[in-house]
């Protein structure tokens, strides 16, 4: 008997508050994703589209975009395309995306575009299967942002070791919570990143340590350090690891692919052997 393929995981890599790497996160993730040999589907939910630019996507070769899937229910993998990376796969942005909320209005299920999408992309055979979906998400509360959310499985918090930023994360809590009490119940936190880690300046230790107190083993070990090399990559539409594979951004978001992918097999084994007990 075959071995069942398990369902792709869905996860938002999100964060209300900007500036935080959240795009950087999404890119560099999913590419070291699929370089330690996952298949992984990016779907960029923000109308500024800079996923979609960071991956090296031209606008010319958007001809079917998140936008169409959304709004006319055209299937994500008709609007897949392949990156410069091997087993990444974009699914690109839009700017009409900004004036979704207008355009759905009352509109039926408004609030689960994205999930009814990606459980038609379930159906597909096992082989074009992504085995990681990752959501990036606009840097505010809208309905994009409710959609990712609401197909989500879990959400990936990016969180820049400066102050502010502990006062955006509680605001992602209370938004998740919102979530997860109207939307989709079973929507959790599967992660925090420490983005822009400047390990010269004490208040990034010093967030570090109230972000690891409060969230305890939510907040991965793996923590991004600034980097200069991946600030650069971007303007090349290159993810960093293309860019300059060596460099400790590069490294560092190849370790948290690693760290993800085991965090993700205990979370299926846990699951597993609580199946059998019951």
């Amino acid at each position: 008997m075959p071995r069942e393929v398990p369902p792709p995981r869905i996860l938002a890599v999100a964060n209300q508050k900007g500036g935080v790497g959240k795009t950087t996160t999404a890119i560099n993730l999913g590419t070291a994703l699929a370089a330690v040999g996952e298949r992984v589907l990016l779907i960029d939910m923000d109308p500024q589209g800079n996923a979609s630019t960071g991956l090296g996507v031209p606008r010319e070769q958007r001809r079917v975009t998140i936008y169409d899937s959304i709004v006319d229910a055209r299937p994500l993998h008709e609007a897949a395309v392949a990156t410069q990376v091997p087993n990444l796969w974009l699914v690109p942005s839009d700017p009409d995306l900004s004036g979704i909320e207008i355009e759905l209005g009352q509109a039926d299920r408004r609030s689960y575009r994205l999930r009814d999408a990606i459980d038609r992309l379930k159906q597909l055979k096992d082989d074009l299967k992504p085995t990681y979906v990752l959501i990036d998400c606009p840097p505010s509360l809208n309905l994009l942002t409710v959609n990712a959310m609401s197909a989500a499985d879990a959400v990936l918090v990016p969180l820049q070791c400066e102050f502010f930023a502990l006062e955006g994360l509680t605001q992602l809590m209370r938004t998740i919570d919102l979530v997860r009490s109207s939307l989709n119940p079973r929507l959790d936190i599967q992660g925090i990143v420490l983005t822009m880690y400047d390990r010269r300046n004490a208040l990034s230790g010093q967030v570090e340590a109230d972000v690891r107190g409060h969230f305890g083993d939510k907040v991965y070990q793996t923590v991004i350090p600034r980097n200069v090399r991946v600030s650069e990559a971007p303007s090349f539409g290159k993810p960093a690891l293309i860019y300059d594979l060596k460099c400790a951004g590069s490294q560092a978001y190849l370790n948290l692919a690693r760290e993800l992918v085991r965090r993700e097999r205990a979370r299926r084994r846990s699951e597993s052997l609580l199946e059998k007990a019951d």
